[in-house]
């Protein structure tokens, strides 16, 4: 019998409610920036997006948007984690004409040990007008 952990995320059909819970469809939201028709147009935009990517455990998306300078090799996402809920609580500058950016966030998860809630402030650049992950504390 497969468990709810061992189940993996799949892409949300384009009609369906964005994993970053934005109130849009996915293909209106974040699902535009996972196939790389457009980029995030702002910082928090991209933090959406990275949120959704989490989700649905698209590691490549994650990879991609992650600022060479602190990117990762690979990523080990925990197939036993499932992101709930995202809530943005505070931004600072990271709009389409800034160069940097600031996203203070709560990202609500289930895991076998229960429920629980990551918070983080997370960095970003824009170079040549792509938005990046730098790193979060």
């Amino acid at each position: 019998m497969t468990s709810v952990s061992d189940a993996l995320p799949s892409v949300p059909a384009p009609d369906e409610r964005c994993p970053c819970l934005s109130g849009e469809t996915y293909s209106a939201c974040c699902g535009k920036y996972h196939s790389g028709a457009r980029n995030a147009p702002t910082a928090e935009a991209l933090m959406r997006s990275r949120y959704s990517a989490f989700a649905i455990r698209d590691e490549a998306y994650l990879l991609k948007t992650w600022h060479p300078s602190t990117r990762p090799a690979t990523l080990d996402l925990d197939a036993g984690l499932q992101w709930r809920r995202l809530d943005i609580v505070e931004t600072s500058a990271g709009g389409p004409l800034d160069e940097t950016g600031i996203v203070r966030f709560r990202a609500h998860f289930r895991d076998e040990a229960g429920r629980g809630v990551q918070e983080e402030t997370s960095r970003f650049v824009r170079i040549s007008g792509v938005w990046l992950y730098v790193d979060g504390e």
